[in-house]
């Protein structure tokens, strides 16, 4: 279980068929890595089974591959990084379990005055988990939706969140992990029971 407030970027310092290293300086200045623990990379839930000078390894599954944008990772990107909350800590984003539902493609980025517009696109029909003012996780980012239309949405992001998440980095065009809030999840498939 993951907040969706990130607490540090990494980058990939490597990859194989099955298997992705990132680099998290960072993350490790609060505690000493476990082997099993699970960090969300760009929002999805990875189990950490090596670490070696701040170099963590992680075994990644064909279902993993297929179903986020970690597949299109280089070496070198940045990626985002949570660890795993703790039941007694703040809860400062919304539930976010790291479980990719989608992955989505930038539609627009628009500079303002306060910070920077992102529109998403996501696939057919996925739209309709979408609320205004709402949470969705972008790349394991908690946002807040606005203007969600057919299947699209837009995010406003604040200086701070831009300069300290991969948001900066990203283009149009390019793929983020998308995953839907859970509580949404949980009601379709309840009322869908009673239709």
């Amino acid at each position: 279980m993951f907040t969706g407030i990130i607490q540090s970027t990494g980058k990939i310092s490597g990859r194989t068929d099955r298997q992705l290293m990132v680099s998290a300086p960072g993350l490790r200045t609060w505690e000493p890595w476990v082997i099993g623990e699970s960090v969300a990379i760009n929002g999805c839930c990875l189990t950490v089974v090596e670490e070696l000078r701040q170099v963590l390894t992680f075994d990644i599954s064909d279902e993993t591959w297929r179903r986020t944008n970690l597949g299109e990772l280089e070496v070198g990107q940045k990626v985002n990084l949570e660890r795993a909350m703790r039941p007694s800590a703040r809860l400062g984003g919304h539930i976010v379990q790291g479980h990719v539902d989608a992955v989505g493609t930038v539609a627009a980025i628009d500079e303002t005055e306060g910070g920077t517009v992102f529109r998403f696109r996501v696939g057919d029909g996925l739209g309709r988990y979408f609320i205004d003012k709402g949470s969705v996780a972008v790349d394991g980012i908690s946002l807040t939706v606005v203007e969600p239309e057919g299947d699209e949405f837009s995010v406003w992001i604040i200086p701070h969140t831009k300069a300290a998440t991969n948001l900066g980095d990203r283009a149009v065009g390019q793929s983020v992990n998308i995953e839907f809030d859970v509580i949404a999840k949980y009601v379709e498939k309840l009322l869908g029971a009673y239709r």
